[in-house]
């Protein structure tokens, strides 16, 4: 059974996200214990709330260099600000300083007639390539659940693994070799979030 880190620094929605990716055949630790986290066969990256106070979690508990070095060694799912914090700056909070995987930013939704922010609720999601493992068995433009301010722009536009309408059209997904990322949230978006997490566990890289 695949083991899972799902990385605890004080900012993320680890009950739900815990019980979906037991729900879908994974074995949790809900963790920031070192150990733990180098025996995980890979590992999920959530947060909610606001960038600063993510990225003060990450560094007290010494996510940030664990994120870093797993980034490229093991499966990594990123969710909402974990997404976020991917890429090398956020508008949030005055400007802040993220872990610079890669890069690009992460800017608030312009002001838009009719559209309120934040960008609450359910949404389609255009899948850039549908035959990217992470999409198996999920169909083109299905609807998930998103709760957010401010949206990815990565510079390099290979990394866009899906795409989002609000507006404007907005990066919702992220990929590179072993790390997905998403916008949205799977734990919160019923059948197609589960099989999302399913082939998470089962992405065999």
């Amino acid at each position: 059974m695949t083991r899972i880190a799902l990385l605890d620094y004080g900012m993320g929605n680890l009950h739900s996200a815990a019980k979906a990716l037991e729900h879908v055949g994974a074995t949790v630790d809900v963790t920031n214990d070192p150990k733990l986290i180098a025996k995980a066969d890979k590992i999920v990256f959530p947060g909610v709330g606001a960038m600063r106070d993510c990225m003060i979690g990450m560094h007290e508990a010494g996510i940030d260099e664990v994120v870093k070095n797993a980034a490229f060694n093991k499966p990594v799912l990123a969710i909402c600000v974990g997404m976020q914090a991917l890429l090398q700056s956020s508008e949030e909070n005055g400007g802040v300083d993220a872990l610079g995987i890669f890069k690009g930013s992460v800017k608030h939704f312009p002001e838009i007639d009719g559209l309120k922010v934040p960008h609450m609720g359910w949404n389609q999601v255009h899948q850039a390539d549908p035959n990217h493992p992470m999409w198996k068995d999920i169909e083109q433009d299905a609807r998930f659940y998103f709760v957010h301010s401010y949206y990815v722009e990565p510079q390099d536009a290979a990394l866009v693994a899906a795409t989002c309408d609000y507006g404007l059209n907005f990066c919702t997904a992220i990929h590179q070799e072993n790390l997905f990322a998403t916008q949205f949230h799977p734990e919160k978006s019923h059948t197609a979030g589960l099989q999302l997490l399913k082939n998470f566990v089962e992405w065999d890289i």
